[in-house]
């Protein structure tokens, strides 16, 4: 296992005192060094959010891209170089909000990336306002009366969505969260790990203790659970308020990647290919005279 300080960054988070955030970049170090990946074998892309600073805090490859529009860079930086561990981190908002439709094209796709959603059910960055995964009846100051709608099901919209490796885990256990990244990391295909996490600030209901006290893991308490029973786990999806399972939920390893069936990187990474011809030393020197 490597030295998780190899992941240190120079750059100091700003997240807010005891946001879950930092149990976050904590794991996804942990993960990182207990499957030996130095830091230019992996690549975090993020979007726009509190934890889509996440990239700046950690070294490694990474790629800050729009609002809800981290899933398709992801997508094309896993097709040009498809050796590289992609990770891709956004909030709720960003990953079930604005980037829904990206969100059921990689899923649907199998390409070979961990999603991580930090999903703390509001809106943090943009002061407080209800997020998709918030309950009905959610009350903000911009929704003084409660939100109208009923708050998205990620676990199941996931596994009907097409994703293969679907978990859930909690900001405060981090070791624990961990070794699902590390899971979805080994996984060929698209992992989704929905991770509760409390927002000090703005969300005063779905708090530390509120998670605590109903989450349960489901690999310690269901030991027979087969997490590659479709039905059983859409059961376990429906499962929230009182009991909320963490673990993984859906398994299924029988499906190829996106990448393994694209036949253009049959010769390796597209990186590593010439082009036309061309040695790759030229285009190399090409684009050093816009570096």
């Amino acid at each position: 296992m490597l030295d998780i300080k190899l992941y240190n960054s120079p750059e100091k988070p700003t997240w807010c005192p005891g946001c879950g955030d930092f149990g976050i970049l904590n794991a996804v170090k942990q993960a990182l060094a207990m499957l030996e990946l130095y830091p230019h074998e992996a690549i975090v892309v993020s979007g726009i959010g509190c934890g889509s600073k996440l990239p700046h805090y950690i070294r490694a490859n990474g790629f800050n891209i729009l609002h809800g529009r981290a899933l398709p860079v992801a997508q094309g930086l896993k097709l040009a170089n498809h050796d590289l561990k992609v990770i891709v981190t956004t909030g709720d908002g960003d990953g079930y909000g604005i980037g829904m439709g990206h969100l059921m094209h990689a899923m649907r796709r199998n390409a070979d990336l961990v999603h991580i959603v930090e999903n703390n059910q509001i809106y943090g960055l943009t002061k407080g306002q209800y997020s998709p995964t918030s309950d009905k009846g959610f009350v903000t100051t911009t929704s003084p009366d409660g939100a109208i709608e009923p708050a998205v099901n990620p676990i199941a919209l996931a596994i009907a969505g097409g994703a293969t490796f679907v978990a859930r885990g909690f900001s405060s256990e981090p070791k624990h969260l961990a070794q699902l990244i590390a899971r979805g990391l080994r996984h060929r295909g698209y992992a989704l790990i929905d991770v509760l996490q409390p927002c000090v600030t703005y969300n005063k209901v779905n708090t530390n203790n509120w998670y605590r006290q109903r989450g349960y893991h489901l690999e310690e308490e269901e030991p027979d659970y087969d997490p590659t029973d479709k039905l059983r786990a859409f059961e376990k999806a429906q499962e929230w308020g009182e009991r909320i399972p963490l673990g993984v939920i859906y398994l299924d390893e029988s499906r190829p990647t996106y990448e393994e069936q694209v036949p253009a990187l049959q010769n390796g990474p597209l990186v590593k290919q010439p082009i036309d011809g061309t040695p790759l030393e030229v285009w190399e020197a090409i684009k050093q005279e816009f570096v």
